[in-house]
């Protein structure tokens, strides 16, 4: 397994150094100069200045002279810039933000946790309604409530998430009035103690939350129903029942385990889906999380943030596909791999 995780590592790093690449020369494509707009600022300001000089000057700062392979690499931190110093990706510095004017990652802190923060509540929220729900529904396979958790499951798979989203506030917002219709916190909260603000943040973020695990109890519920039925099938059930062990015994040690693999990939598939910006939910109750940021950054052409997102897409989906392999290994022995 060692020699397995390190052959993997080596393949993440070298993928991720290619996409990189690529990544960078699609933006770079883009019609935007952000060299010259500060030298276009500084010469709005100050007729006296050369706009030719101001460029040249403010290409050096942003690093953005040379070619394009120059400034990819530059970009990477392993370039220098005119000035000899090395200040890119692997130095910590994902540039500084056009919109913000701040480093990226100074506007990326706030966004992050509360995306994580969703999503984790969410996941764990789904988890636990889905596994024992769609358990029940292999066990009682055919039964009435079977059927209406099916024909429930189905019309929860087939809604879009927006139209969950507008429904759930029309329902809990507009009419009932428990939760607010967007936003983060209360105005005027700030000055607040903070066991109160914290109460007022989870007030907001509650009806975001219900919406994020109502929209995938449909798909999981159906998932999970679905690999419980194909392990109860097996041959190991039929023999474990037969040699006279409880039921539950059967289901949850026996079938339960069989399962496991393929939920695995549902699971951490769908939290890396969702992961990766929530953008839909977030834009619709104006949360700030990373869906909204990377909306925010395409619409104005802030090519840093985009870059940076990207980054971390990249690397949370080469990542969590290295992880999904290695908990297969501790899920179901027949899979390790031991060269």
């Amino acid at each position: 397994m060692g020699k397995y995780i390190v052959k993997r590592m080596i393949y993440i790093v070298l993928v991720f150094f290619i996409l990189s690449f690529l990544i960078f020369m699609i933006y770079n494509m883009l019609p935007s100069d952000k060299a010259a707009e500060s030298a276009r600022a500084e010469i709005t300001a100050n007729r006296n200045l050369k706009y030719e000089e101001r460029y040249e000057y403010w290409q050096k700062q942003y690093g953005t002279n040379g070619t394009k392979v120059e400034r990819y690499f530059r970009w990477l931190g392993v370039y220098p810039y005119d000035n000899g110093s090395f200040n890119g990706l692997l130095q910590g510095n994902l540039g500084t933000s056009t919109k913000f004017a701040k480093p990226v990652t100074e506007v990326l802190v706030e966004p992050m946790k509360n995306t994580i923060f969703i999503n984790i509540f969410s996941t764990f929220l789904a988890l636990g309604i889905t596994i024992p729900l769609g358990i029940f529904c292999a066990v009682k396979r055919g039964s009435k409530r079977d059927v209406a958790v099916q024909v429930g499951t189905v019309v929860g798979y087939s809604l879009p998430t927006f139209i969950i989203a507008i429904v759930f506030i029309w329902l809990f917002a507009v009419i009932l009035g428990w939760f607010p219709v967007s936003g983060m916190q209360t105005a005027g909260s700030l000055n607040w103690s903070p066991w109160r603000q914290f109460w007022d943040r989870m007030y907001h973020m509650a009806l975001p939350l219900i919406v994020m695990t109502f929209s995938s109890l449909g798909g999981m519920t159906r998932y999970v129903r679905a690999a419980m039925i194909e392990a109860l099938s097996m041959d190991c059930i039929r023999t474990a029942r037969a040699k006279g062990l409880r039921e539950k015994v059967v289901i949850y040690s026996h079938a339960w385990r069989n399962a496991l693999l393929p939920v695995i990939t549902l699971v951490i598939g769908w939290f890396l889906s969702i992961f990766s910006g929530s953008l839909m939910i977030e834009n619709i109750f104006a949360l700030n999380g990373i869906g909204k940021t990377y909306y925010d950054a395409l619409q104005g052409n802030d090519n840093e943030v985009i870059l940076a997102l990207q980054m971390f897409y990249i690397a949370l989906s080469l990542f969590g596909n290295l992880f999904i392999d290695i908990i297969y290994g501790f899920v179901d022995p027949r899979v390790r791999v031991n060269k």
